[in-house]
């Protein structure tokens, strides 16, 4: 088909019509693609995993042994074992000892708390604690060290049942030393606490 304006000629083609699919339908046939791969790799896979152990494989926990039941129960400190006193019934010891500079209670010392303990709620009788420090610090420090070192034992002594109304607690300080000399065997002598028993 030929035409011609203004003297330039022109001819027109006729487009043949082109059938457009909707992007909707592409979508949906990619994803269908994509999920009938998805499973047949899921299948395959399936068929190489190990499969979960039953309970006829599976490792049984470790009991934990009868004897050992009463290691995990907390110690509140309310029922001590008992110790054994002298034949006299008086306490196994009248001292209490201390690393430099601390005033805690030593584990090694837990059975002379624990039998002066025993004695004193056998008897309902009284007792003076002398808490002592080595020489060296200021007077005032190693009086307030040698208060401390009485007032744990004395709190050791109430968590065994001493009424602390009954428990008395001076501090020495450097003033009352044990042993004389100026080393480290006679200080460690004059770190410690006397137990003073007392009629009520």
């Amino acid at each position: 088909m030929h035409g011609a304006i203004h003297g330039t000629r022109y001819r027109f083609v006729r487009f043949q019509p082109i059938h457009i699919v909707p992007e909707v339908t592409l979508r949906n046939t990619q994803l269908g693609t994509i999920a009938t791969l998805t499973a047949s790799v899921l299948m395959f896979a399936g068929c190489a995993s190990t499969p979960a152990p039953t309970a006829s494989t599976a490792t049984p926990a470790t009991a934990v042994p009868a004897s050992n039941a009463n290691l995990a129960k907390p110690n509140t400190g309310t029922t001590a074992p008992s110790q054994p006193v002298t034949a006299a019934g008086k306490p196994t010891g009248d001292k209490v000892y201390f690393d430099y500079d601390k005033y805690s209670v030593s584990d090694k010392y837990a059975a002379v708390v624990r039998s002066n303990a025993e004695y004193l709620n056998k008897t309902n009788g009284a007792v003076e604690l002398d808490g002592n420090a080595d020489e060296r610090g200021s007077r005032e420090y190693n009086m307030a060290l040698g208060q401390k070192r009485a007032d744990a034992v004395k709190k050791a002594l109430a968590v065994l049942g001493v009424k602390p109304e009954r428990i008395e607690t001076v501090s020495f300080g450097e003033d009352k030393p044990s042993a004389k000399g100026h080393d480290e065997a006679a200080w460690a002598e004059n770190r410690r606490v006397d137990f003073v028993q007392k009629s009520k």
